[in-house]
């Protein structure tokens, strides 16, 4: 086995101490580094890849940058500039994993260059924001981040620890890989969530017998941009969106909207797609005391501790039918919008808390009226979307759509 050689990136001008120590403990463990400066002045140590370079990489000299004096600025160059040297350098066989270790600021400056990879590529970085937030930081990658704990300023005790881990983690993502490889099938993208289970269950199972495999998306926001993402880079051959709910989320103001692109890749880049109204009826909140105060006259429905999901109206179904017609018109061929007109979810159906007729109808007749019939097809099934038959025929279209495009 070749020996591997680990990016690491990093701020080698007020972090060289730090730095040297975590290139030494590769040098243990058997990978070669390349060693890129990130940081605006002169490094402790001499790297393969200068700040100067990464710099001209955004268009402007290191010079100018040190010169500036202004931080902001010389991170969102930097920053830039290592987004697209980074790719260059991977794609040029230099290294085969990276890893960088900061704050708020070496954070925001490496994770763009990370997230720029290819999915599969050992990612890590060790952040003091680890434990917060990292959607901003991670995206639709796959970048590991580890709490630093202490902050990333010296060695001792606690952070040579944490480095350490750092470096054995990345290191075994490295060294050991499968000799087993699953046997590459054509890939279908799904979303899916609790309330629909049973219907992307099912659907999945008619797509596996056909010959594909099924990648299924969780519809909590980033699940739906992960799906998004995978479709624009070309990964996936055919769509089974059927759990399109992040939209009543972007639009209500719930907390696992997926942005305003939502329902966008497939349709730009002529994919085919089967298009589904799945958990349209929730729009979805943390604990119940988080809220907001103005929706507290609402239905609601506490799924569990940790998420409470509130029944969306008439009014907001009628945007919501505006918004899908709107988003499945921009597509430019091989494109179904499918209704299951007795239920939305597993909890809209006769009998279940968020059973609406009024609300589904208004979301259906919208749909209806706004859809344009020359460029989507809408199928209209007298089911709920868990019922089998829902499913199976939603799999058997996509797989007609998808035998039409490659015929």
């Amino acid at each position: 086995m070749k020996t591997k050689t680990i990016a690491i990136a990093g701020t080698f001008d007020t972090k060289g101490e730090e730095y040297l120590y975590i290139k030494q403990l590769a040098g243990e463990l058997g990978l070669k580094t390349l060693m890129i400066h990130t940081g605006v002045f002169e490094p402790v140590f001499v790297p393969e890849v200068s700040n100067g370079e990464v710099a001209r990489a955004a268009g402007m000299s290191i010079e100018e940058l040190a010169a500036g004096k202004d931080r902001a600025l010389a991170t969102e160059v930097l920053s830039r500039g290592l987004e697209q040297l980074v790719p260059q350098l991977y794609k040029e066989g230099r290294f085969d994993g990276i890893i960088s270790f900061g704050g708020t600021g070496g954070t925001s400056l490496v994770a763009p260059a990370m997230r720029a990879l290819p999915i599969g590529v050992p990612k890590v970085l060790v952040s003091t924001v680890a434990s917060g937030n990292t959607a901003p930081y991670v995206g639709t990658s796959d970048i590991v981040m580890i709490p630093s704990v202490v902050d990333v300023a010296g060695l001792n005790s606690i952070s040579t620890k944490i480095f350490s881990n750092a470096m054995f983690a990345i290191a075994g993502m490295l060294r050991f890989e499968t000799a087993q490889q699953p046997e590459k099938k054509p890939l279908v993208a799904a979303t899916m969530f609790g309330v629909t289970t049973p219907c992307v269950t099912e659907a999945r199972k008619v797509l596996e017998e056909a010959g594909y495999e099924v990648l299924v998306f969780h519809a909590t926001g980033i699940g739906g941009q992960s799906m998004e993402a995978l479709v624009e880079a070309g990964f996936i051959e055919g769509v089974l969106d059927l759990t399109t709910t992040e939209w009543a989320d972007e639009i209500i103001g719930g907390v696992l909207n997926a942005g305003p692109h939502r329902l966008e890749a497939a349709g730009r880049k002529r994919i085919p797609q089967v298009v589904s109204v799945g958990a349209l009826d929730m729009c979805n909140f943390g604990t119940a005391d988080s809220v907001p105060e103005k929706f507290k006259d609402r239905k609601f429905y506490h799924h569990n501790p940790t998420v409470t999901l509130m029944r969306t109206t008439v009014a907001e179904n009628e945007q919501l039918g505006k918004k899908l017609a709107e988003k499945l018109n921009m597509a430019k061929e091989r494109t179904v919008l499918m209704l299951p007109l007795q239920g939305i979810s597993a909890i809209d159906v006769e009998g279940q808390p968020f059973y609406g007729p009024e609300e589904d109808r208004m979301l259906f007749d919208t749909l209806r009226g706004q859809v344009d019939r020359n460029v989507v097809e809408v199928i209209e099934l007298d089911y709920a979307i868990n019922d089998p038959a829902f499913a199976q025929a939603a799999a058997r279209k996509l797989i007609n759509l998808m035998q039409d495009a490659n015929s």
